[in-house]
């Protein structure tokens, strides 16, 4: 990737037969396909078969296999049910006829009802305080995503770990499907480090993911990052966090598990 475009040209998937989307193969020196990526190309493939007045409110997704850049990247979609105020998508991600990606995502149509949440957690300074991380392996050189982790950034390719803010700094536009994907793309952002035992050195891939939408998200306003791990068993790893507001309004709550090995181990399944 080289400029602002490509992240966005990654969310414009191309329709073929049915319910079945092609995503151009991407330029780039990762070695592997950004699970982000991955999953917010299935939750645009999966919204453009469900009605727009229908949002989606949670997705569970598994990583099969690593995904190669250099390739397109297939996803056939599943209507496995409408409801009266429900739908449910099954969204297989395929690369050489293997798939990479599973996912299942629900679309919830708005309805009234109460408003609440527990208490936010202890504040953390603001995002206008904190210096900005560049992260061309996924971005590009213009940077669509300002990063702004609230440590001391680490040395490496990717320098950010959990809290940290983010919004999109170049449009986004008014379509609530194309926030939550950009939302999706983010919410797999240093997690296998959020994963590990705070003492483990262990490296890792992400297993499964899961996110629940309270609310609209808006990505092109800060919002706060937050993953923490809560068990680190064996070769396992599970975080959990959410992405809340400025003023701590809850916007997304967060899960994953990721497979965490000594270096050199990392990736067999």
């Amino acid at each position: 990737m080289t400029d602002a475009a490509p992240f966005w040209a990654s969310l414009e998937l191309d329709r073929l037969d049915g319910d079945h989307f092609l995503a151009a193969p991407q330029d780039g020196v990762l070695e592997r396909s950004f699970g982000g990526q991955v999953a917010a190309q299935a939750l645009r493939a999966a919204g453009l078969t469900v009605d727009a007045r229908r949002r989606v409110h949670s997705l569970h997704a598994y990583f099969l296999r690593p995904g190669r850049p250099g390739l397109p990247l297939r996803f056939e979609v599943s209507r496995t049910r409408d409801g009266r105020a429900f739908s449910t998508r099954d969204v297989t991600a395929c690369q050489e006829g293997k798939p990479i990606f599973e996912m299942i995502a629900s679309f919830h149509e708005p309805e009234p009802g109460e408003d609440w949440q527990a208490a936010a957690p202890p504040s953390v300074p603001p995002p206008d305080g904190l210096r900005p991380v560049r992260l061309p392996l996924l971005f590009g050189d213009d940077q669509p995503v300002e990063i702004r982790p609230v440590a001391t950034p680490d040395p490496g390719p990717f320098p950010i770990s959990h809290p940290f803010w983010a919004r999109a700094t170049t449009p986004v536009g008014a379509d609530p499907a194309r926030h939550a994907c950009v939302l999706t793309y983010l919410s797999d952002l240093a997690v296998v480090r959020a994963a590990r035992s705070p003492e483990s050195q262990a490296l890792g891939v992400s297993l499964d993911h899961a996110i629940w939408f309270h609310r609209p998200p808006r990505v092109d306003e800060w919002l706060l990052y937050s993953m923490d791990p809560v068990a680190h068993v064996g070769t396992r790893g599970l975080a959990q966090g959410s992405v809340r507001t400025l003023d701590g309004t809850l916007v997304a709550s967060v899960a994953q598990e990721a497979l965490l090995r000594a270096a050199g181990d990392s990736s067999r399944r």
